[in-house]
């Protein structure tokens, strides 16, 4: 059977923490970034732009890739 901890024991602290606690800064937990107004001109163009490229990617099929038959004619060799 193992020993039983003393829960009253001080914790050890650790020496390269304490020497280094200076370093770190203190983080904020959220960040408020608001984006900038925009003229209704840019606004509509991205939009536009969006509108594009999602249609492109709603209609676009890939070629299908050609069967290599040089990869047949080794095999045979």
């Amino acid at each position: 059977m193992g020993k039983k901890k003393n829960k009253n024991k001080a914790k050890r602290i650790n020496p390269k923490k304490e020497r280094y606690a200076k370093f770190r800064k203190e983080k904020p937990t959220n960040m408020t970034v608001a984006m900038p107004d925009l003229p209704e001109e840019i606004v509509q163009t991205r939009r536009q732009d969006e509108q594009k490229i999602g249609e492109f990617w709603r209609h676009y099929r890939r070629v299908p890739e050609r069967y290599n038959r040089e990869r047949d004619a080794k095999a045979k060799r």
